[in-house]
């Protein structure tokens, strides 16, 4: 089948994936990760070739690092199925329940999106998460992972969906495309496909957006900032901004930028160097920070680097750095280190991200951190979802009435009223 008709098959069995129980998606859930621990040889093998094939092409060590499945990472997608089994049902659940006339009542019920097309960056464990949220949530979901973790995506899917099905989920309940022209076929499925994810580079999040009638929800980059206040915890300082920006660059809530208050930067700045220094993180700044420490002078601070790399900049105080951020940052995760609750205060109301931190490495934007049993994305926009996108992210509400031969009319005439009574 080609994209076209396996997105119309989905959209055949979608609602019976929506109207099943909690019971069978969890089962589900565990039928996989016990399927994908049993697999776990094969998994790491295919992963090797996908390892081998990077290094013939001269992949970066930054992408490298998300190409790997070992067993570190075997653990981590364990756990978060586990986790996601523990949550409550996204669906079925009654948000509003009104009588809006006496034998006349109104519920508003969530219910799964339906069809969504996944585009991944090459990370197997995002393939995990993805398609486990995704049937958690009642949704069927096409997915299209980066080509340098194919092997590894191949016997992931494989093992998730033979899992799922012989759980009795419908059987297009998950689809897997692996050629880069499938994704403009998918691009055309808007009368099947209800929501498309995108994760990857800002410009192809921007070609996705400007090629398709589907909605799109997603971010297009992640340029984070610390903002370092002149009533900082000096003790506090070099531990998170040494976090955000090491402990995993590849990713898009590391740190990118990193603000100084002027008044204590001549303190804080070779603090900084010295342990950039010893992590071998490469400094880029204003010409005033050059003047305190050397660095690589820049001028473009909407720079995300995805590497050992900072952008450093001091501003005259938290308007400053919040009007920075706002202006060069990508919505997405942004922190303060400070002791000072009225700028702590400021910098949450006034920063416009997803997320805002108060003396937490940015790092902390996840979904497994955020304990939604991981997520499908990060979303930066206002609509529907912001933030990293778990279950609560993948299902929309649909209003059910329930009458008893009610008519419009009665009510137009003055006949009968309404008297709007919402019910426990």
């Amino acid at each position: 089948m080609n994209v076209k008709d396996m997105a119309r098959a989905m959209k055949h069995d979608a609602p019976a994936l929506a109207a099943s129980s909690i019971e069978m998606r969890n089962d589900a859930l565990a039928h996989i990760a016990s399927a994908i621990e049993s697999n776990a040889e094969k998994i790491f093998a295919a992963n090797q070739e996908d390892l081998a094939l990077a290094d013939e092409n001269g992949v970066s060590a930054a992408v490298k690092k998300r190409l790997k499945f070992d067993e570190g990472k075997m653990k981590d997608v364990i756990s978060g199925i586990q986790m996601l089994m523990t949550l409550d049902d996204p669906i079925h659940q009654v948000q509003l329940d009104r009588e809006l006339d006496k034998g006349l009542e109104l519920k508003r019920v969530t219910v799964p999106i339906g069809v969504i097309g996944v585009i991944f960056e090459a990370r197997p464990d995002a393939l995990v998460q993805i398609s486990t949220l995704c049937l958690k949530s009642g949704n069927c979901a096409i997915l299209k992972g980066g080509k340098e973790t194919a092997h590894t995506n191949k016997v992931l899917f494989d093992t998730i969906y033979q899992a799922a099905i012989d759980s009795g989920l419908p059987r297009h309940c998950l689809v897997q495309v692996s050629a880069h022209n499938e994704i403009d076929e998918l691009l055309t499925c808007e009368g099947d496909v209800d929501l498309l994810i995108p994760r990857g580079s800002n410009a192809f999040v921007q070609y996705i957006m400007n090629h398709t009638k589907i909605p799109v929800m997603g971010h297009a980059d992640g340029v984070c900032s610390i903002y370092i206040d002149e009533y900082a915890d000096m003790k506090k300082i070099i531990p998170l901004v040494i976090d955000a920006k090491t402990q995993y660059t590849a990713a898009c809530n590391a740190v990118e930028t990193v603000l100084v208050n002027r008044k204590v930067a001549k303190d804080i700045l070779p603090m900084l160097k010295e342990a950039f220094d010893e992590a071998h993180v490469k400094m880029h700044g204003t010409h005033e920070v050059n003047e305190i420490i050397p660095v690589e002078i820049m001028e473009d601070f909407h720079k995300e680097y995805l590497d050992l790399e900072v952008s450093l900049k001091c501003v005259a105080d938290v308007k400053e750095a919040v009007d920075h951020i706002n202006q060069y940052g990508s919505h997405h995760t942004d922190a303060i280190i400070t002791e000072n609750q009225e700028n702590a205060d400021y910098f949450l109301d006034r920063v416009d991200s997803a997320g805002v931190y108060v003396n937490a490495s940015t790092r902390f934007a996840d979904g497994f951190r955020y304990g939604f049993g991981a997520e499908v994305g990060i979303s930066t926009s206002k609509i529907h979802a912001r933030g990293p996108v778990g279950l609560d992210g993948l299902v929309t509400y649909k209003y059910k009435l329930y009458g008893h031969g009610q008519i419009v009319s009665d009510y137009a005439s003055g006949k009968k009223q309404f008297h709007f009574k919402d019910l426990d």
